[in-house]
């Protein structure tokens, strides 16, 4: 006897736990759909048999279809079966890699007759020590993702956690111009070639990434595509599996993506043809976390009032983190901080911002010598918040994630004579001071 759980709202939920059982179809738990799409989603499904079911049913949703809900189910081997009408559902569905869904008004027997056409599937192995995602995203106009993104990766890494940053900004990729790097390295493109072929390992992706050191240790690239009009390389498939792959190389990965949500090309073509969008959908679904980045001026904050109902639909409950990048007084006046916390607050719903200082020499320094700001400037402003806001990340990744370069025999460039990594605890602690500690006035 096939065995579900149910999340559907109001009577239709009633008549189905009624009829499923004369179907052959065992309901071994409910739940009220709207909290599978809150902040405790988490909590919710630890409280629900997953491990005793075979399928989830639930309304084609794109709220529901967060990745704490898709990877509880995934890791439980736990199949999602989508009730809904029309063509957003149906795509829905299809970007989600379900079966097309069923009428709302679907009977039990059209349900078990729907279950039966699909057996369950095998059980997926959990991954606790996998890797986190951490996607960069912002709106158009140059709010700083890709600084922002490579400072972040530098602020996190350490001897203890190994650290990768992807460039898979399909229209302006510029992660390798910022880090002095050449244009003619392999990077994401070949990562998702090799992971087309299903030859993408640990080994393959340190073999293709470029190490440079962030002066707290080494980042691992794999810079982006070296031509906008190379964008179909990075298509939807290849790069989910690239990026399933990087969960298993590296503690947290790092993705630097293009502003453009829109699909506009599913609106205009019933064929499944590659999509320049695509890369950044591909790594906001997946995410962990996303770290959404906004100018501090009106127009960015306009901008970005005008996209993060996108955003928001497109990423569900995965948690996003709003950094306010150049904060000035100039274009807001003198409190800057208050105008922007109530704008966002009143037009988008964002409570929580953080700040980001507007710092042209350390970035000009960082520009200058193609590093990371914290390296070129260590007494950066910009480097020190973006290093606080990484303080307040979440631990992620476990030991296996942290060695799997080194267990899978990839290279890693070992510790230069005198650097952070052999400096010892002292040396690390002098640093972080200065790294913390505000440049003085008139500096």
């Amino acid at each position: 006897m096939m065995r579900v759980i149910l999340a559907v709202a109001g009577d239709r939920a009633q008549v189905l736990a009624a009829d499923l059982p004369l179907a052959g179809v065992d309901v071994v738990g409910r739940v009220a759909p709207e909290t599978l799409a809150g902040e405790d989603a988490e909590n919710v499904l630890t409280t629900l048999p997953l491990r005793e079911a075979d399928a989830l049913i639930l309304p084609a949703d794109r709220a529901l279809l967060g990745t704490v809900l898709r990877t509880a189910c995934d890791r439980a081997g736990v199949r999602l079966v989508l009730l809904g009408r029309g063509e957003l559902s149906a795509r829905l569905a299809r970007r989600a890699g379900l079966a097309p869904p069923l009428p709302p008004e679907s009977g039990a027997w059209d349900i078990a007759d729907a279950l039966a056409a699909h057996p369950p599937v095998a059980e997926a192995p959990s991954a606790p020590d996998s890797g986190a995602l951490v996607v960069v995203w912002g709106p158009h106009g140059a709010p700083g993702r890709t600084t922002v993104a490579i400072q972040l990766c530098a602020a996190l890494t350490s001897p203890q956690r190994h650290v990768a940053l992807v460039d898979a900004d399909t229209h302006a990729p510029s992660a390798a111009l910022l880090l002095g790097l050449g244009e003619d390295a392999p990077g994401i493109a070949a990562a998702c070639r090799r992971a087309d072929l299903g030859q993408l390992d640990g080994a393959e992706l340190s073999r293709l990434a470029t190490t440079v050191d962030s002066g707290s240790g080494p980042i691992d690239v794999l810079a982006g595509i070296n031509r906008p009009s190379r964008w179909p390389e990075l298509s939807a498939p290849r790069l989910s599996a690239a990026l399933r792959a990087c969960r298993d190389w590296a503690s947290v990965t790092v993705v630097d993506v293009a502003a453009s949500l829109e699909t506009d090309e599913e609106m205009v073509s019933d064929i499944a043809v590659p999509r320049r969008n695509a890369a950044a959908l591909t790594a906001l679904e997946a995410a962990d976390r996303v770290v959404a980045v906004v100018s501090a001026d009106p127009l960015g904050v306009a901008r970005f009032v005008r996209d993060h109902a996108e955003l928001r639909a497109l990423v569900g409950s995965t948690p996003v983190t709003v950094l306010a990048n150049r904060l000035r007084p100039g274009p807001l006046g003198l409190d800057a901080r208050r105008q922007i916390r109530q704008a966002l607050a009143r037009f988008s719903g964002v409570d929580d911002v953080r700040f980001l200082p507007f710092d042209p020499r350390g970035v000009d320094a960082a520009l200058l010598h193609g590093r990371p700001v914290s390296d070129a400037a260590p007494r950066s402003a910009f480097a020190a918040a973006v290093a606080q806001f990484a303080a307040t990340l979440p631990p992620t990744g476990g030991p296996a994630a942290r060695d799997a370069v080194l267990r899978s025999g990839g290279r890693r460039r070992p510790p230069a004579a005198g650097s952070t990594e052999t400096a010892g605890k002292t040396g690390r602690i002098r640093r972080w001071r200065r790294l913390l500690t505000p440049p003085p006035a008139g500096s």
